[in-house]
C-alpha cells in the first residue's frame, strides 16, 4: 500500500501542475465513449455538450499553462540578466577590493618612508651636536698623550712605593735587631748585678 505522500507525489507527476488535467482527459474519454454508445439524440447531444465543456476546460488549462510557461521564461531571462549584472558587480567589487589592497600597501609604504625620514632627521640632529671626525681624532690623540703621561707617573709612583716598602722593611729589621740587642744587654746587666750581689753577700760572711 502506498502512503498518502507517495500518492500525492505520483498524482502531481501525472497531473503536471496539479490543475486536474488527467481527470478532464479521463472525463473526456468517458464522455466520448458514452456519446458513441448513446441511444437517443438527446443523450448524444448532452454528451456532445459535455465533451465541448471538457475541451474548453482543457484549452483554458493549457492556455493558463502556456502563460505560466511564458512567464517562467521571462523570469528566467530576467534572472539571467540579474546574474550577469551581479557578475559585473562582482568584477567591479573585486577590482575595488584590489584597488583598496593596493592603496593599503601604498599607505604602509608611505608610513614606512615617513618613519625612516623621522629617524634620519633625529640622527642628523644628534650628529650635529657632536664634533666632526677631525676634531674627534685630535681629542683622541690628546687623550692618548695624557694617558701615556699618567701611565709614566703611575710607574714612577709604583717604583717609589716599592723603594719605600723596601726601606721600611730594612728599618723594621734594624729596629727588631736593636730591640733584641737592648733586651740582651738588659739581661746581661741583670745577671751581672745578681752576681755582684751574691759576691758581696759571701764577703760579709
Amino acid at each position: 500500500s502506498f502512503s498518502s505522500d507517495e500518492v500525492i507525489r505520483k498524482r502531481l507527476l501525472i497531473d503536471g501542475d496539479g490543475a486536474g488535467d488527467d481527470r478532464r482527459i479521463n472525463l473526456l474519454v468517458k464522455s466520448f465513449i458514452k456519446w458513441c454508445n448513446s441511444g437517443s439524440q438527446e443523450e448524444g447531444y448532452f454528451q456532445y455538450q459535455r465533451m465541448l465543456s471538457t475541451l474548453s476546460q482543457c484549452e483554458f488549462s493549457m492556455g493558463k499553462t502556456l502563460l505560466v510557461y511564458d512567464m517562467n521564461l521571462r523570469e528566467m531571462e530576467n534572472y539571467e540578466k540579474i546574474y550577469k549584472d551581479i557578475g559585473k558587480d562582482e568584477k567591479i567589487i573585486a577590482a575595488a577590493h584590489e584597488k583598496i589592497s593596493e592603496c593599503k600597501k601604498q599607505i604602509l609604504q608611505a608610513k614606512r618612508i615617513r618613519k625612516n625620514r623621522q629617524e634620519y632627521d633625529a640622527l642628523a640632529k644628534v650628529i650635529q651636536h657632536h664634533p666632526d671626525r677631525h676634531e674627534t681624532l685630535k681629542q683622541l690623540e690628546a687623550l692618548g698623550k695624557e694617558l701615556q703621561h699618567l701611565s709614566h707617573i703611575k710607574e714612577n709612583v709604583e717604583d717609589k712605593l716599592e723603594l719605600r716598602r723596601k726601606q721600611f722593611h730594612v728599618l723594621l729589621s734594624t729596629i727588631h735587631e736593636l730591640q733584641q740587642t737592648l733586651e740582651n744587654d738588659e739581661k746581661l746587666s741583670e745577671a751581672e748585678e745578681s752576681q755582684e750581689t751574691q759576691m758581696e753577700t759571701e764577703t760579709k760572711q
